[in-house]
């Protein structure tokens, strides 16, 4: 990067974490750490919402996405409006009613102890480890493509937000998730700017969404049912409506934001605001992609995003295979800017005729690529045994790096840092309020004083910043971190989802025999991912329906199990 890369990218995290410690003044108790003494408005707990949710992997990843599988990842979030209207009428009023710091002490009122327990450590295992594989996500993009050392940069992403989330707690978090994404929103609108503004000059917006639609990028919509097929309409509504309900109406990390609005109605607001926006938000950032695999029509584009790993590669007995795949892949290229000119020509004409001929032939040709690409990654694999062969990460940076003028490369560098630090700083607060709340001052130590719990809260913070972090230095063998975050939640909240659903609609079924469930769906849930019965997105429907299935069907054969405890 250039120096006012540099400028751009120090001076924009200094602005953040001074304003997050700056805003962080006057907490005094554990309400003011955790809640912020519930003063919200409707709009801050919106963007916090979005903040915690949108994490720099949604940045990176989902233009990547959209560039190799199209922008059918969106209705991954076509269930999330349905779950917060549910939302709204069920968890938010009682929740507030209840004036809980966490929705797990929820649970020890309506059941027992030892469901609160069992729900809260679920959460605690599933959303520390999460919180860890996520700060090592984008910590592996930028080591690759800046040469940074990966340990050094899992300490830096992790250990500078650590500085105002101790600090400030939940109103640090807030307020600089707000402003993270007034940053983050505008850095995007210039990328996805630039993408239209850098194709050949007779190619507009419109024309690079019509050749984007011929390539089949612009699949928004699958309607063919497949248990196996993690994206269309099916699984996105029904299996991403129990993740969403789940996700917002069990995970503290969220629960917690809403939790600070001053009143239900501003939760309320913030929630139903949040299913209006996620969506349309989430299509904008793939069409992103989407017009970067136009782009890369018109302009030369590397056989493996990853270059840091291309490098090495080279240097291997692998290289000289692998120059020749690479010659190859660009002559392939080359015929491809040819024949995109012609398909964008007939379509500016409005021929049909020649649309069929230019799409068939350069969708042929995209075929050859791909399998040259193909070899190009079986060689890679045979040079270096545990590379990463899925470069899915690397796509948008690359055309960051590459292709964006100075100043603005090191603004996206830095919104990777600041959607790695929304969401993660928001984890860690959450991970603490759960720990302090239901497992310290419930079982430990009930009777001390606020400035104590206050203490407390802030060295828990700082112990879930350190275990993330070292969760971090290990997760760079384990694959595509995307994909891994997702699964690791599909493993537990469809059965805290189905605790919580017994609690509120269930008003018969015990403590008891809601714990045992939870319990024997877990180990179910885990068997059935294992086994590759369904895509992981089905696990949040099954873990739910089987708790509740299971624990009425204790409490009905088992009259034993009527009592509380």
């Amino acid at each position: 990067m250039s120096l006012l890369d540099w400028v751009v990218l120090g001076g924009t995290l200094t602005i953040i974490i001074l304003y997050g410690v700056w805003k962080s003044r006057g907490q005094r108790n554990m309400e003011s750490y955790f809640l912020d003494n519930q003063s919200m408005p409707w709009y801050i707990v919106l963007l916090s919402i979005i903040g915690t949710q949108a994490s720099a992997v949604t940045f990176i990843s989902a233009p990547g996405q959209a560039y190799t599988d199209g922008m059918r990842f969106v209705q991954y979030y076509f269930g999330l409006p349905l779950a917060m209207v549910v939302l709204c009428i069920t968890f938010v009023p009682i929740f507030h009613r209840l004036k809980v710091y966490t929705a797990y002490e929820f649970l020890e009122q309506r059941f027992d102890l030892k469901t609160r327990t069992l729900a809260s450590s679920l959460f605690l295992i599933q959303r520390g480890l999460s919180t860890g594989i996520s700060i090592c996500a984008p910590s592996i993009i930028l080591s690759s493509l800046l040469g940074w050392n990966l340990y050094w940069t899992n300490m830096i992403m992790g250990g500078l937000l650590i500085i105002y989330t101790v600090a400030g707690g939940t109103r640090a978090v807030a307020y600089t998730q707000t402003f993270q994404l007034v940053i983050i929103f505008a850095g995007m609108f210039l990328a996805g700017w630039m993408v239209v503004h850098l194709l050949p000059a007779d190619i507009g917006f419109k024309q690079a969404l019509q050749v984007s639609g011929k390539m089949d990028k612009l699949n928004v919509i699958v309607t063919k049912f497949d248990w196996k097929d993690k994206y269309n309409i099916w699984s996105g509504i029904i299996g991403g409506f129990f993740l969403a309900l789940s996700y917002f109406g069990t995970d503290q990390s969220q629960v917690g934001r809403y939790l600070t609005a001053k009143s239900v109605r501003e939760s309320r607001l913030g929630l139903l605001m949040n299913g209006l926006v996620k969506v349309p938000m989430q299509f904008l950032i793939m069409l992103i992609g989407a017009l970067v695999f136009v782009f890369y029509l018109y302009f030369k584009a590397p056989i493996f995003f990853n270059e840091a790993q291309l490098a090495r590669v080279h240097k291997t007995e692998q290289g000289p295979a692998l120059i020749k795949l690479e010659d190859r892949y660009g002559e392939l290229g080359q015929l491809k800017q040819q024949q995109v000119k012609q398909l964008a020509a007939a379509l500016e004409a409005d021929n049909t005729a020649q649309i069929a001929t230019a799409k068939k032939a350069l969708q042929e040709t995209d075929v050859q690529s791909q399998q040259v690409r193909t070899e190009a990654l079986s060689l890679i694999k045979a040079a270096d045994t545990t590379a990463d062969t899925n470069d899915t990460n690397y796509i948008f940076l690359h055309f960051v790096v590459n292709s964006l003028p100075k100043g603005l490369v090191g603004l996206l560098i830095a919104i990777i840092f600041l959607a790695a630090w929304g969401s993660i700083a928001a984890a860690l607060n959450s991970l603490a309020s759960t720990t302090v709340i239901d497992i310290y001052k419930r079982l430990y130590n009930g009777d001390a004083s606020e400035d104590h719990y206050l203490r407390i809260s802030k060295l828990w913070t700082l112990i879930w910043g350190v275990f993330c972090i070292l969760v971090a230095q290990f997760a760079g063998s384990l694959g595509s971190l995307i994909e891994v975050v997702n699964i690791l939640g599909s493993w537990f909240y469809g059965v805290i989802l189905g605790i919580f659903l017994v609690a509120f609609y269930l008003k018969r079924v015990g403590g008891t025999a809601t714990f045992w469930s939870a319990i024997i769906s877990e180990i179910v849930v885990l068997v059935i991912y294992w086994t590759g019965t369904v895509s992981f997105l089905w696990l949040n429907a099954i873990g739910c329906l089987l708790v509740i299935a299971l624990a009425s069907g204790f409490q009905y054969f088992s009259p034993s199990l009527k009592q509380k405890a």
